[in-house]
């Protein structure tokens, strides 16, 4: 006599439907963990916000992540319930930086007028800094109104010498247009570069508004740029993008080699206001230690005047720059890459960009070898999530730049290498205490 098969197998219905409930749940766990890996959200559907004509190549040139997984993987809360949030705490908020009162300079900097102790002397202080600012910063009063408009969140870029692509963001919600406001601060040759390219247009009409890209605001810094230095103008953007959008809560800085491929709204949300922190910035790729990284700067010719780094480096060793050790913990390095920066503005966060920008423009804008010092000095101390650069690889995606300046970073004579290519003669150096402790010696 034949048994009959289970009762579980006699109903067709209810096998197909259990092989498509497990199919399912297969499909869906492979994708969250093959693709994302370190982000866990479903992006809204992408759409076009710009299309540029084929000769500006605003794709080309990607560099590939390299890295499949992360230690510690990002939640992103659900769209509408972020959306709802950040704008209840825009318009509730107080703490960004109200009562802290920035000096003036009537259009001068202050950083490179005060010594490195005189600098360090400011790093207690809570309501009195002073804050590198250019009052004829060269744009236009529309402009300005613009910026001063912005009164929740902003996203911020530069491209100057036409070095990048302007690139759209990917993976917006269908609110944050309304929300977030994307301004991208170019100079001439780029804006000559963009009209040859027929993407902004020759003759602009008049208007009380930036001319837009896509997502992005244009903003054209007019006339001669307060440094010589490009990467010194973006700085000003970059770090002091609280005194240029004065009423904005919350800001995300974008290199421009990068797009953005997460909502800024998530990205603040789950990094920054579900942290409890001032600021989110990624870890470096490689360097853990800012002396490894200031050899690093020379060794790739990232910055020229390799002697400024090593006096540099010697105020920061005789003004209480400790190398990296599991005392600093819950940081676990001391280089940060900041082509991506999620900030509050807090008085805190406020004070430390302040405290940078000063450094950056008393010795160079190379900001990885002064943030450190000023994050391990300032006090009350910022509090800063430092994420993953894995979680940094899947949430933009990077580009090479335009152009390579070969005579950036060129150091002028042989002899100023001697340092580098002989780190261990260090007699005589204030660092030399550092570098033996850094060693292991």
């Amino acid at each position: 006599m034949a048994s009959k098969p289970p009762l579980l197998f006699q109903s067709k219905v209810l096998c197909f439907s259990l092989l498509y409930l497990f199919s399912s749940l297969f499909f869906s766990l492979y994708i969250s963990f093959s693709q994302t890996k370190c982000l866990f959200n479903s992006p809204p559907p992408d759409y076009l916000l710009f299309s540029y004509p084929t000769t500006y190549g605003e794709h080309k040139h990607a560099i590939p992540a390299t890295r499949s997984s992360c230690s510690s993987p990002v939640t992103f809360t659900d769209y509408e319930v972020v959306l709802e949030e950040i704008r209840v705490l825009c318009g509730n908020s107080t703490d960004f930086g109200v009562g802290l009162r920035y000096l003036e300079d009537g259009g001068q900097s202050f950083g490179g007028g005060f010594s490195t102790q005189e600098r360090k002397s400011f790093f207690d202080k809570t309501d009195e800094v002073p804050c590198g600012f250019f009052t004829e910063f060269p744009i236009r009063d529309s402009d300005r109104q613009a910026m001063e408009s912005c009164k929740g969140v902003v996203v911020v870029s530069v491209i100057f010498n036409n070095h990048d692509k302007i690139r759209q963001p990917k993976n917006l919600g269908v609110e944050t247009l309304h929300t977030v406001c994307f301004f991208m601060f170019i100079d001439n040759s780029t804006l000559q570069d963009l009209q040859s390219h027929k993407i902004i247009s020759n003759n602009p009409t008049p208007s009380s508004r930036p001319p837009k890209v896509g997502a992005w605001n244009i903003v054209t810094v007019q006339g001669k740029l307060p440094y010589d230095d490009p990467a010194m103008n973006g700085v000003i953007p970059k770090h002091l993008v609280h005194r240029l959008f004065p009423n904005a809560r919350y800001s995300v800085w974008l290199d421009a080699k990068l797009q953005l491929t997460a909502d800024p709204l998530l990205l603040i949300h789950s990094m920054v206001v579900s942290e409890g922190v001032d600021m989110a910035i990624a870890k470096h790729p490689f360097n853990v230690d800012v002396m490894e990284e200031t050899i690093a700067t020379v060794r790739w010719k990232k910055w020229g005047d390799v002697e400024s780094l090593r006096a540099q480096m010697e105020a920061y060793c005789e003004n209480g720059l400790q190398p990296w050790s599991h005392k600093k913990l819950p940081y676990t390095t001391d280089v940060p890459d900041t082509a991506l920066i999620i900030r509050k503005h807090s008085t805190g966060s406020n004070r430390f960009s302040c405290l940078l920008f000063n450094e950056l423009n008393a010795f160079n804008p190379r900001d990885q070898l002064a943030f450190a010092f000023v994050r391990d000095l300032m006090k009350p101390p910022i509090k800063i999530n430092m994420f993953e650069t894995e979680t940094f690889e899947h949430v933009t995606i990077e580009f090479r730049h335009n152009l390579k300046h070969h005579n950036e970073g060129q150091a002028k004579s042989s002899n100023k290498m001697r340092w580098v290519n002989a780190p261990r003669d260090i007699n005589g150096s204030s660092c030399k205490w550092y570098l033996l402790k850094l060693w292991g010696d």
